[in-house]
Formats: C-alpha cells, structure tokens, sequence
C-alpha cells in the first residue's frame, strides 16, 4: 500500500471508531467529537476505561496491536457494566463491532470507579496470559529472537542443533511490514503447518537506530531475499512468494560490505584486491579429493577423529574418496595418517561454459573462482549497461520497487531512459564457512539491509541431532551452552557461572521467605 493508501486506511478506521463510540465517550463525560479524533480519541479512551495514557503507543505496534484492540474491546465493555462472558466473547467475536450495538441500541451506565481486577479465576489468567504474550512479543520483535541452526553452511563456528539468541538492537530493530500475523510466529504454525499470517496488508517498514554497523566478518541473520526456500540447490526457478519479513531466516557471514568490491580466487575472499582474513573463531571447510596406499582405510574412524562435516565418500576409483568439509587443521592432520598417500583440495576453476546455477546466471565464473562484483552502496552510483543490468536487476526492481523495462538495446527506469541508477539502501555479501556446501550470495545474490534481522550473540542450548535421546548426557553439547557467538578467541562456555548464579539466587530467596516467616 501506498503511503495515501495507508493515510485513508488509518482515517477511515478512526472514523469507525468514531462512529461507534461517541456516544459511550459522552456517557463517560466526554465531547462525543473526542471520539473521532485520531489518536487524541485513544488516549481519552484510555482515560475512560482507566489505563494509563502509554498503553496509546501500543496500539500502533504492528502484530501487538491485534492483541492491544481485543484487550481494549473487553476493557470497554466492562467500562459500561458489560462484564459476562457472553458479553466477552461478543466482543472478540464479532471484532469490536458488539459495541456498535451497545453504542446505539442499550442505555448503559458509565462505571467510573470500577475495579480492574478481574473477579473471577479465568478472567484473571485470560488478562495475564494476554499481558505476557505483548510483553513477550515486544521483546521478540524489538529486542532478542531465538533462532535455531538448520544446516551446516556454518559448521564448526555455530553447528546443526544451536539455539541461538538474536539481537534486534544492534543493528537497529526493524519494525514489522506484515500486518496481520500470530506473535512470535515466523511463517508457519507449528503442527498444522499452516500460515501464521496475512500477505495483505504490508505496512511501511523502517529500521530503528542501532548500536552498531555490520563488518567484515561478522555472523548476520536474515531473511533469505530469493524467497522462501522451496527446496535447498533447487535451480528450478521454484518458490514460494512471502512478505519480506516473513521470508526464510537464514544466518551467514558477511564477507563483503557496501562499496566493496569483492572476487574469490582458489576458495578464498578478497575485498579491493586484499585477502579477507578471518577472526580466529571462523574455520573455512572445503572439499578434498584423498588417496589411500590401499592399507585398511576405516572410514567411520577418520570421521570421529578428525571431525569431518560431511562425511567420506568412494569414488568408484580404487582407494580414492572424496572428503565433505574439511578445515586446514583437520586437513594436516589427516595427512600425517599413514594410509593416506596424497590430499588434495577441491578448487573448481573458472569454467568454459557459463554456469546458470550461480548469480549472475550469466558469467562463466564457480564457486572458488567468482567474480570481481561491484556490491553497491546507498546513494552511490553504477552504469547500466548489457554487463552490469543481471547483476542490479533485481535490486533496482524487487528490492528497490522500480519499473525496469528493455526496450530496442535500451534500459527504461520508470518509464525513461536510464543509462545509471543510484541506489537508495546498502547491500552486504554472504558467504558460508563450509564453502563447498553453503547456499550463499554465490547462488543468489545479495542481501539488502531492510532483510537484516539482527546479530546473532549467544548460545543459549545445544544438542547433537546425530546423538539419541536414550543418551541425553552424550546429546547435550555442554561445553557450547552459554556461549557467545562472536568475540575475539575460542568459544567459552558460561553455563556453570550461570548455575552459580541459579544456586545463589535459590539460596538467598529461600533465606529471604525463611526470615520473614520468623519476623
């Protein structure tokens, strides 16, 4: 919707508002205008059915505002003597509009000093049920967001079976596009696997300020641009068409930055012609061809030992094998096992024929030697031209929302001829550890910042998806409980200072309740 669009919406609810309350304002000692008033007339409701005057700003909080409108609904009613479960439920049921009835049709009294503890049992857990679930959802959209790790893309810095928590606040939270939504719900509903949500209305979105930038290097969540994950390596073309903000979550290393420009050669990043290095933490895993003398190979024990992602693989050549992923440490150390005769990495070259399963689809470039590509930057320029229009289309188009048309060799930006374009946000590269099984910006490009959701900062559990729960000991990964995701050095666990802390608080509560039993 448009931002006029958005306006008449916005005047047209307030004066259903208006429409159906005026009267009840009046009955309450107020001017039956207040009632039409946009949001003056929230706050004098709120003053109606005694809350307090913040409780406003709530009502235009995207997805806690449906839960804001029931609670409003309900504290009317009762407002006017309307406090049965019948007259509840109308309420809800009927969206507000049994108020329209009680507005026009009943000669109700205004209860000015009424209590606002509820008086029975149900009507007390309904209240705090609702209280908690705003409070929860204003933390999860605003504040930290729990995540888990699907895939090995970043294996052996965040591995399959972390569960994260994200921060909203670090690089600015960014405020709900889709309208209508179940709080605290991606896309789906757990079970029934049904949509959480409506795809109409979006709501403009913005980005509030935040604590700090994206860098080189550091671990993003984010909504996966090409849409929802279809199936992942499907080069078909297939996908399923979602909001922005509830498109797949996906979590990557920004390895380049707006107005970078950025190539790989041989597998490894460089940024202005300069080898990206990676922090400490971070352990790139390639694939390796490896060649056995032929002695007994077990290849069960080479995995355990030397903690290969993917596993090892025959060929169908006599005692050759293709390793997973591989990091150069494990890499040394499988090359001083004795049966093995030679290791070599995987490095795909640059190709003769263009590879249409990589982005741009139309380059003749692989995955371990791509580029150079331009990653644009807001309010800088690029020339359009046959060359670089597969690489921006999409932002110009998508992402930017612009009409781009081709019309006799030329381009047409919104109807006129453009031969450059300026783009109006920055865009960030991602990349996976595991280069050789990451579905990254190689495939399908890159990320725009209003797709950013936050940063990933702690571990808060984590269970080997390969181990049993009949060995619940051995599944739980304690040494990356209570871990911080980036930060200089190894990961270390802060799980037993937390017990600490656990143990102290019970103790010093238990004392606390034990001493004023015997005051």
């Amino acid at each position: 919707m448009t931002a006029l669009q958005w306006l008449i919406f916005f005047l047209v609810v307030q004066l259903i508002h208006g429409l159906g309350t005026w009267k009840l304002y009046e009955k309450a000692g107020r001017k039956s205008w207040e009632a039409f008033i946009p949001v003056y007339n929230s706050i004098i409701l709120m003053k109606i059915i005694n809350r307090p005057t913040w409780w406003t700003a709530l009502l235009f909080v995207p997805i806690v505002n449906l839960i804001m409108f029931i609670v409003v609904w309900v504290e009317t009613l009762r407002s006017f003597g309307k406090n049965t479960s019948k007259d509840t439920l109308l309420g809800v049921l009927t969206l507000g509009f049994y108020i329209y009835y009680i507005n026009y049709a009943e000669d109700v009294t205004y209860k000015r000093n009424r209590s606002l503890v509820p008086t029975t049992k149900s009507g007390d857990t309904i209240a705090s049920l609702l209280y908690a679930i705003i409070v929860a959802t204003l933390v999860h959209t605003y504040v930290m967001q729990p995540f888990n790790i699907p895939t090995s893309s970043l294996e052996k810095s965040l591995l399959v079976g972390d569960f994260l928590f994200v921060s909203k606040f670090h690089y600015g939270a960014r405020t709900p596009s889709t309208a209508v939504a179940l709080p605290m719900v991606h896309d789906s509903m757990m079970v029934v696997k049904a949509k959480s949500y409506l795809s109409k209305p979006q709501l403009p979105s913005f980005r509030l300020p935040g604590l700090q930038k994206i860098e080189h290097n550091d671990i993003v969540c984010f909504n996966w641009p090409a849409d929802t994950v279809y199936q992942f390596f499907d080069r078909s073309g297939r996908h399923i068409d979602k909001p922005k903000d509830k498109r797949s979550n996906y979590v990557k290393r920004c390895v380049g930055l707006p107005g970078d420009n950025l190539s790989i050669k041989e597998g490894f990043v460089y940024i202005n012609n300069k080898k990206l290095i990676l922090p400490e933490r971070a352990r790139p895993q390639y694939s390796y061809t490896l060649l056995t003398d032929g002695s007994a190979f077990d290849e069960n024990y080479i995995v355990r030992e030397i903690g290969i992602t993917d596993g090892v693989y025959p060929t169908g050549n006599p005692n050759e094998y293709i390793i997973g992923a591989l990091t150069d440490a494990g890499a040394q150390k499988l090359k001083n096992n004795p049966a093995v005769k030679s290791l070599t990495r995987n490095i795909a070259p640059f190709p003769t024929e263009i590879d249409k399963g990589l982005f741009p689809h139309n380059q003749k470039w692989s995955q371990d030697n791509y580029g150079p590509i331009y990653i644009p930057e807001a309010n800088k320029t690029v020339v359009l031209n046959k060359e670089t229009l597969p690489l921006y289309k999409r932002l110009i188009t998508v992402y930017e929302g612009n009409k781009l048309e081709e019309k006799g060799g030329k381009i047409f930006i919104n109807d006129k001829e453009a031969t450059n374009y300026t783009f109006k946000q920055d865009y960030y590269w991602m990349m996976g550890d595991n280069r050789h099984r990451s579905e990254d910006s190689r495939y399908w490009g890159f990320v725009p910042m209003d797709h950013v959701v936050g940063k990933p900062v702690f571990i808060w559990w984590s269970i080997d998806p390969n181990t049993p729960w009949s060995k619940a000991i051995d599944k739980i990964r304690w040494d990356r409980l209570f871990c911080t995701v980036g930060g200089d050095g190894q990961p270390t666990s802060y799980f037993k200072y937390f017990l600490i802390l656990l143990v102290g608080w019970f103790g010093y509560d238990f004392y606390r309740n034990k001493k004023k039993k015997n005051a």
